[in-house]
């Protein structure tokens, strides 16, 4: 028999629970699947362009700081795009390319959590439900992933100061997504003041996932970067975590970007020349194109924008419009049973809420805040979400 390991701690994944609850349920009609939010569409010119000028680099071992031209582009981005002053957003100190943001967010952690805090193992703290590589990264780095509601009542975003003070001590590291997924919640500059406070009273990096922040409806949200700097006139204690899966809908490029506090940069970078793999160069030449453009999000996301508000004539009072992202959180009754109604009688497939959760009390499965709900991703074309959407109607 092996020896247990830390990982032995770690979630199954959701879509791996989800084949197994549908393996043997044969879909009542033709399969639409809503369930995996694989924001796939037109790849823009520009960026087929890019990859074919810079194809013969593909020779050439890259940078991990990646190349001028993507670091100019990534932080004059940074700047426009969160109201930054362009001087206080240097393309050398304050940016890092990513292979894709999942990337950044489980290797984060290792250069910055320690092995004890507060004389005990440190905790990493996240948002319940969560994206399961934020639980993967804690186990990892010998870490106590720590899984804090996000409900109705907190507006969907954890609410890390209810936390005890002993643990807050042994907290290394937290997460925030937002908008977030599952729910579209997004943090306001209170809840990132707030947050701010607490990570500089307790010693602790705030990770900020924000690779839904182009993609919202109603207003533009506030950026980990705006609040912190707005509160601090700087960048301290903040990393934030941005993708050009979800920005340009492009998955399958596998870019993204970390921003933030130049000292923090300093050390992932450090940890990244050693451990951590390069983005392609003619991968960087792409995806400094992307980070240039904002005609390809703007149509994005008004075709999102289009989604949403057929989501909402079919489905009226049964949503709630999320403030940003491209997934709904309905509420259901018992997501688990209404995703294989929804597959057996439909042929749709949705994901459980629980999947994407951890129960409060091991073995009540209602006390996992997931329980209620099932995730629906808005990815596919408008027509085929219309159609899958009546007939989850038709059960709801």
């Amino acid at each position: 028999m092996s020896e247990p390991t830390r990982l032995d701690a770690l979630p199954d994944g959701p879509f791996a629970r989800l084949a197994t609850l549908l393996k043997d349920v044969e879909p009542g009609k033709e399969p639409i699947s809503l369930a995996l939010g694989d924001p796939s569409g037109a790849v823009p010119d520009f960026v087929k362009e890019a990859l074919a000028r810079e194809a013969a680099r593909f020779g050439n071992y890259p940078q991990i700081a990646g190349t001028q031209e993507w670091r100019e582009a990534a932080a004059t981005w940074v700047a426009a795009r969160f109201g930054l002053p362009s001087d206080r957003i240097s393309p050398d100190r304050h940016v890092l390319p990513l292979n894709g943001t999942r990337d950044g967010l489980f290797s984060v952690l290792f250069p910055f959590v320690p092995q004890q805090k507060a004389g005990r193992p440190p905790i990493v703290a996240m948002p319940n439900p969560f994206y399961q590589v934020y639980a993967a990264a804690a186990l990892a780095c010998g870490a106590e992933p720590l899984y804090v509601p996000a409900l109705t009542g907190n507006g969907f975003l954890p609410d890390y100061a209810a936390l005890p003070d002993d643990v807050l001590a042994r907290v290394a590291a937290v997460y925030v997504c937002t908008p977030s997924n599952p729910e579209g919640a997004v943090a306001t500059q209170d809840y990132w003041n707030k947050l701010f406070e607490l990570a500089e009273r307790h010693d602790f990096t705030v990770l900020a996932d924000e690779c839904y922040a182009d993609i919202w409806f109603d207003a533009q949200p506030v950026s980990a970067m705006t609040a912190r700097f707005a509160q601090s006139n700087g960048f301290s204690r903040l990393l934030s975590f941005h993708s050009l899966s979800k920005r340009s809908g492009l998955p399958g490029l596998r870019s993204g970007m970390v921003a933030g506090c130049a000292n923090l940069i300093a050390r992932f970078r450090a940890f990244r020349n050693v451990a951590g793999p390069q983005v392609p160069t003619p991968i960087l030449a792409a995806s400094a194109a992307c980070w240039r453009d904002e005609a390809h999000v703007m149509a994005g996301r008004a075709a999102y924008a289009e989604k949403m508000a057929a989501a909402e004539r079919i489905l009226g009072k049964r949503m709630k419009r999320p403030g940003g992202g491209f997934f709904l959180w309905l509420e259901v009754g018992n997501g688990e049973e209404f995703a294989s109604r929804a597959w057996r009688d439909q042929g749709v497939r949705l994901l459980p809420g629980a999947y994407m959760g951890r129960e409060f009390s091991p073995g009540k499965t209602q006390s996992n805040p997931g329980f209620s709900y099932v995730r629906v991703a808005l990815v596919n074309d408008l027509s085929t979400i219309m159609t899958a959407l009546e007939r989850v109607r038709e059960i709801l």
